[in-house]
């Protein structure tokens, strides 16, 4: 073990005071829980840095691992980003006044509308991830590769099932 943290003086405190209960999830749990506060807060300022909101990466990202021509539906980005309709129009009107984004009619049909990224959007969102992984790779580098990669398939196995 290397050394206590938080969450051992948590379960501790809870073992003393209810014997009774298998405090044993609270190990994993809150320890992820709490490194869940650290991450956003990394990834809050990255994006921050380079003059972004969480739900704009969110989008923008998106449209960039669709790969050339960095297109998608309003559709797929829901899908993608997991918020209402409502709610991705209202983001996509914004990053178009950001000029982040283009919307425009699809090839042929001219109901088909689809969400483009603009060469500034491209540019803002690869540095943004840039600074991102940097930022990651700083959380994880008292971990050795392989302990990351088994804390990946492990971390695989307890959300796969909420993902299916």
């Amino acid at each position: 073990m290397t050394g206590h943290d938080e969450v051992d003086r948590i379960v501790e405190a809870w073992e003393r005071e209810r014997p009774d209960l298998d405090v044993d999830p609270l190990r994993v749990f809150s320890r992820v829980s709490r490194l869940s506060r650290h991450l956003d807060l990394a990834r809050r300022a990255a994006f921050a840095e380079h003059g972004l909101e969480v739900w704009e990466f969110d989008v923008l990202s998106a449209l960039r691992r669709a790969g050339a021509p960095y297109e998608l539906t309003p559709g797929t980005l829901l899908t993608q980003t997991l918020v209402s309709s409502g709610t991705m129009t209202n983001r996509i009107d914004r990053l178009v006044d950001h000029g982040l984004v283009l919307r425009h009619s699809g090839p042929g049909d001219r109901r088909v509308v689809l969400v483009r990224l603009t060469q500034r959007g491209q540019e803002i969102v690869d540095a943004a991830m840039t600074d991102l992984l940097a930022r990651e790779a700083a959380l994880l580098e008292r971990l050795r590769p392989d302990e990351s990669a088994e804390l990946a398939a492990t971390l695989r196995t307890l959300l796969t099932p909420f993902e299916s």
